[in-house]
C-alpha cells in the first residue's frame, strides 16, 4: 500500500474526487483496476454538485486516503439512524489497487461509524452481477442479507445500463 493520509474530503476536494470516482468506475481507465463497473453500465457514476451535496450534509462524510495533493481512494459513511450506517462510493485509484489501500478504507470507514457515529450495523448495496466485489466484502465479515434494491434504471445520474437486470444486493456487517 502507498503512503497515505486520511482526511475528511472539503469542498475543494470536489473536482479531483469526480475525476477519481469516474477514472475507477467507469470508462477505460477504469478498466485498469479490478473494481469497476464499465461492462455494465456507461456514462457518469456521479457528478459534482452531487458530492458537494454529500460533503456539506452532515449526516455523511467523505474520507479521503491522499499522498499530499495527490488523492488516491476514498470512501463514503452516511448515518442512517438507529445504530446503522451506510457505507458507498468506496473507491481506489486504478493504478493503486490490489495494494491494500481499499482495505485501509473500509477499516477508517467502520472505524468512523462506530465511534463518530455510535453505529453496530454497516450496510452497503453491491450491482448483483459484481460477484467477485461482493466476494471481496464477503471475505472482510460482511453478508449478504439477502435483501434486493432496485437499480435505478432510468437515472441517468447514476449511468447509463448495458443491461436491463441490474439490482443491488444488500450486504451488512456487525460493528
Amino acid at each position: 500500500m502507498c503512503e497515505v493520509k486520511f482526511r475528511k474530503a472539503e469542498i475543494a476536494d470536489v473536482p479531483a474526487l469526480h475525476a477519481l470516482v469516474e477514472s475507477a468506475y467507469r470508462g477505460e481507465s477504469a478498466k485498469a483496476g479490478w473494481t469497476h463497473e464499465a461492462d455494465l453500465l456507461g456514462g457518469q457514476r456521479t457528478d459534482e454538485a452531487a458530492l458537494r451535496a454529500i460533503i456539506v450534509d452532515a449526516a455523511q462524510s467523505v474520507c479521503i486516503a491522499a499522498e499530499e495533493d495527490d488523492i488516491h481512494g476514498c470512501v463514503l459513511v452516511s448515518d442512517k439512524g438507529a445504530g446503522r450506517a451506510y457505507l458507498g462510493m468506496l473507491t481506489v485509484r486504478p493504478d493503486v489497487q490490489a495494494g491494500g489501500l481499499g482495505r485501509a478504507l473500509l477499516a477508517q470507514a467502520e472505524r468512523h461509524a462506530r465511534e463518530a457515529l455510535g453505529a453496530t450495523v454497516m450496510e452497503m448495496t453491491v450491482i448483483r452481477q459484481r460477484r467477485e466485489l461482493i466476494d471481496w466484502y464477503l471475505r472482510r465479515g460482511y453478508v449478504d442479507t439477502g435483501r434486493q434494491e432496485p437499480f435505478p434504471l432510468d437515472d441517468e445520474r447514476f449511468g447509463l445500463p448495458k443491461t436491463r437486470d441490474l439490482v443491488f444486493v444488500v450486504l451488512a456487517k456487525r460493528l
